[in-house]
């Protein structure tokens, strides 16, 4: 099986990750969001480059992907049927499909949707609070209910001039009417402002996780891209070989039907033809699979006939100094600020563990009408302002500082780690580069020497000095050698690629990198 059609499955060591690192609710949402994304190592790039690296000498990247190696793999949503008609892509077209319909990546868009809503919640802590409330309704009072003893309603009783038709009872009714408007606003509290900090701390991380996985949709679908040019250059290849192999057994054939071969030549020749046509199977085989790879990742039904618009792209990278390829992925990398906001909201956290201990003051107040039948109607106001000092609350105070202050630590050691992999991921990616642009120019020297060579072997072979075996060895040596070139030209687009994702510019710069 090709290593560029390998899927990648889901990887375990995410979920341990999150469990080792004791991510709250909040930031595991965030976490997730950045590797869907991400969510997204279809093509499995690890196996692809390692397998390449081996036929071709060449060391393989051990992280090219910074975030592919966590991620657990999502496809694209389906958004049309297939059709009789041959869709054309160029790879800006693959490209923006993937960006548009990664299931991953709109995962990610939501979780950002979310931590918007709970900054604009966190807000409203800021904001006053106004509500409207109306009722009206029949009223029964028991006065004895209420605390009024007999004797006491009595007395009362003995107060009210004496009247043939007025008695006091001690059970009353009224239709009541209220209406009341109410207003209340946190004027200071220390947590809440801290809380409302961390929460926004918290929405810039999830942007940079949805960028973070938008780089990688460009990864996944510009290799995927890669891939197919890549096979469609081994299809053409193997056929270009395969023609010239039956020309050859022909001219087998006919000289030893003429008398001047022996058998043994023909038997060659034929041998040659039906292992080429094998080759040929394989090739268009692989091409197939890999335009359905591309078909998933970008939304496209798998029967959908696709036609791609642009060549191999190929160009030499202008060279620069592993220091400000190191600065330009400090800068640009999402997953790096990503992890610097994380920063930020670990220690907005533990600030608000700090402001628990200060005093709080709110305001509360309203005002209404009450209208009661027979008494008229009388207004209400209450304005009341509310200062609460926490008195004795340590064991959760202390609890809540030392949790905050670990979590900080663990978020600085892990910024701190992604520093040292943003160095290595970029070095080891400077190396891939320049180890496969070698490649390149060693592969086409080698395809121009066995051009050479079998050009030299076939007018031997027509003139009657070699019989097919040189021949023969000679189609197999050029035919090694396309096929080295290809793979070195898709191992050198891959690697600048990689390079690309390293230092955090591959959405925006991928055409430069591979030369479009």
């Amino acid at each position: 099986m090709n290593p560029r059609i390998l899927a990648a499955d889901f990887s375990s060591e995410t979920m341990m990750f999150m469990h080792e690192t004791g991510l709250t609710l909040r930031r595991k949402a965030v976490f997730v969001a950045g590797i869907c994304a991400a969510g997204l190592s279809g093509v499995g790039l690890l196996a692809s480059v390692a397998a390449m690296a081996q036929n071709a000498n060449l060391p393989s990247n051990p992280n090219p992907n910074p975030s592919s190696l966590s991620s657990p793999y999502y496809g694209s949503v389906t958004l049309k049927p297939a059709t009789d008609e041959v869709l054309k892509l160029s790879l800006d077209d693959a490209v923006q499909r993937g960006l548009g319909t990664n299931l991953g990546l709109r995962e990610a868009e939501m979780s950002e949707k979310n931590l918007h809503g709970e900054e604009n919640e966190a807000l409203q802590y800021f904001l006053p609070t106004i509500t409207v409330t109306g009722n009206t309704g029949y009223n029964e009072y028991n006065l004895v209910a209420l605390g009024f003893s007999s004797g006491v309603v009595k007395k009362f009783s003995s107060l009210i001039p004496a009247s043939g038709t007025t008695t006091f009872s001690t059970i009353t009714k009224a239709d009541v009417t209220q209406g009341q408007i109410n207003y209340t606003q946190t004027l200071f509290s220390g947590p809440v402002i801290d809380g409302y900090r961390a929460v926004r701390a918290a929405e810039k991380s999830a942007y940079y996780a949805k960028m973070s996985a938008r780089g990688e949709v460009v990864q996944r679908v510009a290799t995927a891209y890669l891939a197919i040019i890549a096979d469609q250059a081994d299809v053409a290849n193997a056929k270009a070989l395969l023609d010239a192999d039956k020309v050859l057994a022909d001219q087998a054939h006919d000289k030893h039907v003429a008398g001047v071969a022996a058998n043994l030549d023909e038997l060659r020749a034929r041998v040659q033809y039906q292992q080429q046509e094998q080759t040929v199977i394989a090739a268009q085989n692989r091409l197939e699979k890999a335009e359905i790879l591309l078909k998933r990742e970008i939304g496209i039904t798998p029967g959908q006939k696709i036609e791609l618009t642009d060549p191999n792209p190929y160009c030499d990278l202008a060279t620069r100094s592993i220091d400000d390829l190191k600065t330009e992925a400090y800068t640009n990398r999402q997953d790096y600020q990503n992890t610097q906001y994380e920063q930020k909201e670990a220690r907005m956290e533990l600030g608000a563990t700090k402001q628990e201990r200060l005093p709080t003051l709110k305001f509360n107040g309203n005002y209404g009408v009450t209208d009661v039948t027979g008494a008229g109607a009388h207004g209400t106001l209450l304005a009341m302002g509310t200062l609460s000092f926490p008195i004795f609350r340590e064991a959760s105070l202390r609890g809540d500082s030392t949790a905050a202050r670990a979590q900080l630590d663990q978020v600085n050691q892990q910024l701190d780690e992604l520093r040292g992999r943003i160095d290595q991921q970029v070095r080891s990616s400077v190396l891939d580069v320049n180890a496969a642009h070698e490649l390149v120019a060693v592969a086409q020297s080698n395809v121009d020497l066995a051009k050479q060579s079998l050009s030299d072997e076939t007018d031997r072979f027509r003139s009657g000095v070699d019989d097919t075996l040189p021949l023969v060895q000679a189609q197999a040596t050029l035919q090694s050698a396309q096929s080295n070139l290809v793979q070195s030209l898709y191992q050198y687009n891959v690697a600048k690629l990689g390079l690309a994702r390293s230092t955090g510019v591959l959405e925006l710069q991928y055409r430069s990198y591979l030369g479009k």
